[in-house]
């Protein structure tokens, strides 16, 4: 029995009156392959054939001398390619335009295809035997990678190492350190000598190499490790014809001209155009957007695209177009640029370091103003108790250097203000939460990508492939007018279907059940019955087709026509015989509603995503009936069918890229589904939806989807359906193709950022401390209790591993009840700022107790009682990181001896300190301690506890601090204009000018 599709059948007797045509044609092919075969042969016989073979190709293969055509080059879209156009003027045979083939074949024009000789008729112009294939001689085969291109897409040049170093040198913090160390190396010599004077500079040197050289191997790691999997996915092996021989061959290797075979499951290599084969199915979801198959063949739609994958049958296809020049490729080289957009917490760093920045400088410059102002004054002594500077009779050297020891203090408060450590512990933070995404099923692309994700409002889908499984799947079946539940046993409808055929000769068809349900006289009911066919049951009929169609199914209806081998009608098409069904009289045997069914979760992770405050919108190029019963099943509608959603929530692209932009950007919040997208319809959304402030992540696996993808905020694609385009142009790549991973995304993404929120309010306690202590110590004594050096070892090491500590964080469900951050919301929140400050006023009131009275009431050296402030500052770091591990919970020792890798790093951490205390005090400039000393250090540090445990008591208002006191003072303004208002009009009014209302 052979199988005809209903369509097949209405275009039966077009097909048989335009083979006749066509056989004049495969006339003028059998010429031209003799011709052909003839070029094979010695020299001397060569010269004489072709010119005949010149004169056949003008003939039927020159567009300008085709007859009864009005195709003109000029009306195809033009392509820029070196190899386009190389390949247009130089071809394998003489008079070919080869870019006139290529565009037929992009453009899917069927007519011009006919005119200009039909499939075979290009094969023979591009050298292809339709049956043999090429030769598989490798001078042949580099002949037409040099002309028409190889099959590989031009991706930009790996990024190298020497590439991540220029990119981090490119900090502000980093460069402003840079010109610090500069300073201090040279100021330190001049004062010191080469032997101890480098210290300072050097270790702020050594610093500025270990925050470039961490930052630099972390994203070149990423890279290198990316483009190894990419290489090893992108090596698919795909069967070819070459010289009459099967071999497979990778996909990179494939040429014009090639014959390739295609089987269920395979990937399309190229463009190209269908040969022959028998049912192929072709899915171009990842190209379209549509789950529905394209069903391929010689006649109707010969064409193949590359990206598209094989659902059904088999078949062999003549390469057209490979490489750059695909559709494929095309996509591909839209997408491969580089972007320097920064992310929103990107953005929100940068700003924090220039504020920080600014700080630090403007203290600095007071600083240094105040100790020159003293020093000039004849206000500072030395050590002997006299005067450092008499005017007329301190000589030049000794101004010179106290001037030196004066900038140089200036410096270090640069140093203090500065977060050294702040990038590189930002970068460890993401590495660390980098590699642990990847044991939940998702491969971090970009290092930013991991916090952009925890910012993002608006998660934009698509909807083939990733909200479901790209998998048609039958969920309704009806055998007469009986539906047949999945609950039912198995084995009785498998009965009850094989009872419906018959022994002897006859012919089934299948089809749009409309159209086969008008060709039925009769029908099968489910218990294996035939039974007429009647008005009245056919209108029933007619209801459960609706009924299925309103679901969003595609229903196919199976019929059967019992008929002897005289009744048998043949149609010869194209040499090849097919039985044809007669058009009435057929039995209706069942109905089945095919769809894509949602993938398993989908719906809860929709609802985890809106109950964390991220709206989910899903943008599909299926029509709109589908798209609105697949977002009503994956919860994103909440209506139950799709009929009763709000005005304005569903929309189709063209609707949408029509509005205005007034109305787009008015509509835009309120849309959740939009159907019959194109690839620029979602580019067109992500751009609106930016401009509105939103921080916008993009979901999809095809490469109609990498324009959006890119232009995202946070691209996430599919790891398995993916597309190699989709995957180039996203920053996270889902390993498992499952949507509810991206809801595992979006928590370690919030989990990220808080934990970076946790370091910085680490962080900034140590630098405000410092800052004031150094601030006060070197206006009111002339000098700074805590050196650069010192103080570069708390904010680069002890703060370094304190980010890595605070990092081992996992993300927690207490994270996914908060509203998202977006990309205006302050980084330093009125929570933060309580716990840092009230840190910081503590240990500033400390130390700065010890300072100018720790010698008198300790009785000990100024040496033991500069080194006691140092340890001191550095134990409540220690302390303080455990009150970090949550800024709202009072209990911050909760699940902390689960947390191994904290409590090593704490252990580790203390370890350094005594390290440096004890057996580095040349370089640390400190000096040895006892037992009771360091106690006193650990019971002062400790006080961080109850201060942290009081403090996170205290209630604090929602509204960032900044905003707070400009709306406060701006009220200020406001009252004082209302009351300079009202004194004038009382005093207009006693003067009788007031309008008397007044």
């Amino acid at each position: 029995m052979s199988i005809v599709t209903g369509s097949a059948i209405h275009c039966g007797k077009l097909l048989f009156e335009y083979t006749r045509a066509q056989k004049r044609w495969r006339m003028a092919y059998k010429a031209i392959y003799f011709v052909r075969i003839m070029l094979s042969l010695p020299k001397h016989v060569i010269v004489s054939e072709i010119s005949i073979y010149k004169n056949c190709s003008e003939t039927l293969l020159s567009p300008s001398k085709t007859p009864n055509t009005n195709y003109t080059s000029t009306t195809t879209t033009t392509t820029t390619n070196h190899e386009v156009n190389k390949a247009s003027k130089v071809s394998l045979v003489p008079d070919v335009d080869y870019k006139l083939i290529m565009e037929i074949v992009k453009e899917k024009d069927l007519v011009n295809l006919r005119v200009h000789g039909g499939i075979e008729t290009i094969a023979i112009s591009l050298g292809t035997d339709p049956e043999n294939g090429i030769h598989e001689k490798e001078e042949d085969i580099e002949k037409r990678r040099q002309v028409f291109g190889s099959n590989t897409y031009h991706k930009p040049p790996p990024k190298g190492l020497f590439y991540f170093v220029v990119d981090a040198l490119k900090d502000t913090t980093i460069l402003i350190l840079m010109v610090c160390a500069a300073l201090a190396l040279g100021f330190g010599i001049k004062e010191h000598g080469g032997k101890e004077g480098w210290y300072e500079g050097g270790s702020i040197f050594i610093a500025v190499v270990l925050v470039i050289v961490g930052s630099a191997l972390s994203n070149y790691r990423q890279e290198t490790q990316f483009d190894k999997l990419s290489k090893i996915s992108d090596n698919i092996k795909i069967e070819v014809v070459r010289g009459g021989r099967r071999q497979e061959i990778s996909i990179f290797h494939i040429v014009v001209g090639d014959v390739v075979l295609l089987n269920i499951g395979d990937q399309i290599p190229a463009d190209g155009l269908f040969l022959s084969g028998h049912s192929l199915l072709v899915d171009e979801s990842s190209m379209t957007g549509e789950s529905d198959h394209i069903e391929i063949d010689s006649v109707k739609h010969p064409f193949l695209f590359s990206g598209s994958k094989v659902a059904d049958g088999y078949g062999t296809m003549l390469v057209i177009s490979v490489g750059m020049n695909t559709t494929w490729g095309e996509m591909m080289s839209s997408i491969t640029r580089d972007t320097n957009e920064r992310t929103p917490l990107q953005a929100r760093l940068d700003k924090l370091t220039s504020s920080i920045g600014k700080v630090g400088l403007t203290v600095a410059s007071l600083v240094l103003v105040v100790m020159l102002v003293r020093y000039f004054t004849g206000n500072t002594k030395n050590e002997f108790g006299n005067k450092e500077y008499i005017k007329g009779r301190t000589d030049v050297d000794n101004v010179l250097n106290a001037v030196v020891r004066i900038v140089a203090a200036a410096v270090t408060i640069v140093v203090v203000a500065i977060p050294e450590g702040l990038p590189l512990a930002v970068t460890l933070t993401l590495a660390y939460s980098m590699k642990r995404m990847m044991a939940d099923q998702a491969m971090v692309r970009k290092l930013s990508a991991c916090e952009t994700m925890g910012s993002a409002t608006i998660i934009c889908t698509d909807k083939t492939g990733t909200l479901t499984l790209n998998q048609m799947k039958v969920t309704k079946f009806w055998l007469g007018q009986e539906q047949i539940n999945e609950e039912d046993d198995s084995n009785s409808i498998s009965t009850s279907v094989r009872e419906l055929f018959y022994q002897g000769v006859g012919l089934n068809t299948t089809g749009a059940a409309e159209m086969v349900l008008a060709m039925c006289s009769s029908y099968y009911d489910s218990n294996g019955d035939k039974k007429s066919l009647d008005e009245e049951v056919k209108k029933k009929f007619e209801k459960i087709i609706e009924g299925m169609a309103a679901s969003s199914l595609r229903c196919i209806a199976f019929a059967q026509c019992e008929v002897s081998e005289d009744e048998i009608e043949y149609v010869d098409d194209q040499e090849k015989t097919h039985r044809r069904l007669k058009e009435d009289k057929l039995t209706l045997l069942g109905i089945v509603g095919l769809k894509d069914p949602c993938r398993p979760g989908v719906k809860k992770a929709v609802e985890a995503c809106r109950y964390a405050g991220v709206a989910i919108k899903m943008i599909t190029g299926d029509n709109v009936f589908t798209a609105k019963a697949i977002a009503a099943e994956c919860g994103i509608l909440e209506a139950a069918t799709g009929d009763e959603v709000t005005e304005g929530q569903v929309v189709e692209g063209i609707e949408f890229r029509n509005y205005t932009l007034e109305d787009r950007m008015k509509k835009i919040d309120n849309i959740r589904v939009m159907a019959r997208s194109s690839p620029f319809d979602k580019l067109l959304m992500v751009q609106c939806l930016k401009a509105k402030g939103h921080v916008v992540a993009v979901t999809g696996d095809g490469t109609n989807d990498a324009p959006a993808l890119k232009e995202a905020d946070i691209g996430l694609s599919m790891g398995i359906q993916g597309t190699e385009v989709a995957k180039e142009s996203s920053d996270i790549v889902i390993l498992d193709d499952n949507f509810a991973s991206v809801v595992t995304v979006l928590r370690w993404g919030r989990c990220v950022y808080n934990n970076i929120q946790k370091f910085i309010q680490f962080q900034l306690t140590v630098n405000v401390a410092a800052l004031v202590i150094n601030f006060i110590a070197a206006v009111s004594a002339g000098e700074v209790p805590l050196t650069a050096v010192q103080l570069l070892w708390v904010n680069l090491i002890m703060d370094t591993l304190g980010a890595l500590a605070l990092a081992t964080e996992r993300p927690s469900n207490e994270l996914m009840k908060k509203r998202p951050v977006g990309r205006t919301a302050p980084l330093i929140t009125n929570i933060m700022w309580r716990n840092l400050l009230a840190q910081s006023l503590y240990q500033i009131a400390i130390l700065l107790f010890l300072q100018f009275n720790g010698e008198s009431i300790f009785h000990v050296s100024k040496e033991v009682n500069d080194t006691l402030i140092f340890n001191t500052f550095v134990l409540c770091q220690v302390f303080n990181e455990f009150n970090s591990r949550s800024m709202e919970k009072k209990n911050v020792f909760k699940g902390v001896h689960r947390n191994k890798l904290f409590m090593g790093i704490i252990g580790f951490t203390i370890v350094l300190q005594v390290v440096m205390v004890e057996f580095l005090k040349k370089f640390a400039d400190t000096t040895n301690l006892n037992w009771w000393q360091w106690l006193g250090c650990i019971a002062i540090a400790a006080v961080s506890w109850p201060i942290g445990w009081f403090v996170k008591s205290i209630p604090v208002s929602n509204e960032p601090l900044l905003d707070y006191l400009r709306r406060v003072f701006k009220f200020k303004r406001i009252t004082k204009i209302f009351h300079r208002t009202e004194n004038s009009t009382s005093r207009l009014g006693r003067l009788g000018i007031g309008c008397g209302k007044c």
